[in-house]
């Protein structure tokens, strides 16, 4: 790294502050161009409640997995249909009016809301989402987009209107209220594997590891990609001494420090930017106490939330705290010197940051009703809203890409030029197709070739 510095491929300030040139957006060829539009064109337009519908009779686990809060027992007639508004009701944010029936026994009111009351939990949210996520990991197209080994975590910010006691404030989110955050857990195939709801805006980094071990399914992530507010030198050693590589995108370059093991070491030009000085023998001194505490989060007798308060006293580390720091602090410098040195590895977490994004815009086109605000008081009702929130969107990440995947099949079949960089760029969280808004139905699809056929291109006239 400091030979490349010297040969003025990286820039060093007089401050000994590292730079690296911004990342300039790759331009989208025309072939990409074309296949995203024909990809549009061809999706089979639909209601949000008949596509949970359509997806829970793809796999028939995701309804049994919604058991009765008393038992396991005798199922009732047409549980999917009244689930499917269930799902359509907490996710769009709306009253029980919006998807009620009065003429069709299974979406009467008190149906729907003994469903609700009997069926509708966290727990079983997690155990249905279990089915969507291994359905999209074995997809053709969503195996373009990555293996299910990287992960991104970042949250979403819900104004809570009403008293509640797990609303923050914070101005720069929720103006004059108060609020709470949906963190939630992604994999490089777009599938969302795990979410939990924390009061205000706190860090990031204090639950994001509690997110990995908290997942509904998928892969151990190998690789947990973050934004700068995750920010954390102990989060770094915990994760390592975990088996995960720690990629927070790094905002402001320039006051990253790095950091040094050997003082007398020559670096170069990289001497002035490493001013900090790891102490192994800190690090030796507690190491028996830093093992058991990361055995301890592993095998789940604590959190890592708390297991990272506990390394803090009045907002200064403890001494464990601070061995833990210094160990970290390697692994945060190796981060930086790759971050500012190789322009791939910035782009690959760049990528999942847009991810990530992209799922957040998907959810706030879903979660529109009552002006988007979380009207839930109480944790548990939170924690069931926003799941069902989580839930719906991986219901449309897998629906989107298995429709990918017959529409570039077909593509492929008629000659049209398909290119494997291009179906890397594509979204499985477009929307555009997707009725949120109405009176909804929940019909079952009558699906005699496996799918809705799809729509013809060349012969679509402008909606």
């Amino acid at each position: 790294m400091a030979t490349r510095a010297a040969a003025g491929e990286v820039t060093v300030g007089a401050d000994g502050r590292l730079h690296a040139a911004a990342l300039k957006a790759v331009a989208e060829p025309d072939t990409l161009k074309a296949l995203r539009d024909r990809c549009q064109k061809m999706t089979p337009r639909l209601d949000i409640g008949d596509l949970i519908t359509e997806v829970m009779g793809w796999y028939p686990g995701f309804v049994d997995a919604y058991t009765h809060v008393s038992s396991g027992g005798a199922r009732m007639d047409d549980l999917p249909v009244t689930l499917a508004a269930v799902l359509t009701a907490q996710a769009l944010n709306l009253s029980w009016t919006s998807v009620t029936s009065p003429d069709v026994p299974a979406l009467t009111r008190s149906r729907i809301s003994h469903v609700y009351q009997n069926y509708v939990r966290a727990e079983n949210h997690a155990a249905a989402n279990r089915w969507l996520i291994d359905g999209q990991a074995g997809l053709a197209t969503a195996s373009c987009w990555g293996g299910g080994l990287v992960a991104a975590v970042d949250g979403t910010r819900f104004v809570v209107p009403v008293r509640s006691l797990h609303a923050r404030p914070n101005p720069k989110y929720f103006g004059r209220r108060k609020g709470a955050t949906y963190l939630n857990l992604i994999n490089d195939q777009g599938a969302g594997t795990a979410g939990m709801v924390v009061s205000g805006t706190p860090r990031d980094s204090l639950n994001a590891v509690d997110l990995l071990y908290r997942r509904d399914g998928g892969r151990q992530p190998q690789v947990l990609i973050s934004d700068t507010g995750s920010y954390s030198d102990m989060v770094f050693g915990l994760l390592k001494l975990l088996g995960v590589q720690y990629r927070p995108e790094l905002a402001d370059l320039p006051d990253q420090k790095l950091w040094r093991i050997n003082p007398s070491a020559d670096y170069g030009m990289l001497d002035s930017a490493a001013r900090g000085r790891i102490d192994l023998t800190r690090v030796r001194q507690h190491w028996p106490d830093i093992l058991r505490l990361v055995a301890s989060v592993h095998s789940g007798a604590v959190s890592a939330c708390d297991a990272m308060r506990m390394l803090q006293h009045g907002g200064n580390p403890t001494q464990l705290g601070q061995a833990f720091a210094h160990f970290g602090r390697i692994f945060k410098t190796l981060h930086v010197l790759a971050y500012v040195d190789t322009e791939s590895y910035r782009r690959a977490i760049k990528r999942m940051r847009n991810l990530q994004e992209g799922r957040h815009g998907l959810g706030k086109y879903v979660f529109h009703g009552r002006r988007g605000e979380l009207r839930e008081p109480y944790h548990a009702g939170m924690e069931d809203q926003l799941g069902a929130l989580g839930l719906v969107i991986n219901c449309i990440t897998l629906w989107n890409t298995v429709y990918l995947d017959a529409i570039l099949d077909q593509l492929r079949a008629d000659g049209f030029p398909v290119l494997d960089a291009d179906v890397a760029r594509l979204s499985p969280y477009m929307y555009a197709h997707i009725n949120v808004h109405g009176h909804y139905t929940f019909r079952a699809p009558d699906l005699r070739g496996g799918r809705r056929p799809l729509r013809d291109p060349d012969a679509l006239a402008e909606d």
